[in-house]
């Protein structure tokens, strides 16, 4: 049984993150296709702000290597951090991405919030980088 709960918690980890990254960089990609339609000069700025909730999935992937090593010694620990970082890395991403597609929108509006955006999408991505760090120090 506790085998089991350490394999669900490995999956939901890679899961809940990869899912979360997919549905961030579709927000923010859905704003970059319709920036492309106000100033195509900008595309660059909107990739970049499109790649950012990305991230959270390679978080989940990096912990899913990092960790699964604990199936040996402590899978109900593996379970419960399995859980609590799988869903800060969904919601951060998906964060994330409405925070990028808002920069997207400004910057082909014309307005000059490149750099802003980027701070502001840090903030999430911080929680994010403070639950892997957590994960991996159990």
């Amino acid at each position: 049984m506790e085998q089991i709960l350490g394999y669900l918690g490995l999956g939901l980890m890679l899961g809940l993150s990869g899912i979360g990254s997919a549905y961030g960089t579709t927000i923010a990609a859905n704003a970059a296709e319709g920036g492309l339609k106000k100033n195509k000069d900008k595309s660059s700025a909107y990739m970049i702000l499109s790649a950012l909730p990305a991230t959270q999935g390679l978080y989940g992937f990096v912990a899913f290597l990092m960790m699964k090593g604990l199936m040996e010694t402590n899978p109900v620990l593996l379970f419960g951090l399995g859980i609590g970082m799988g869903i800060v890395f969904l919601l951060s991403a998906i964060r994330q991405g409405q925070t990028a597609a808002n920069g997207i929108a400004g910057i082909a509006a014309g307005h000059d919030v490149m750099t802003n955006t980027m701070i502001y999408c840090a903030l999430p991505e911080f929680y994010a980088i403070l639950a892997l760090v957590a994960g991996l120090m159990a």
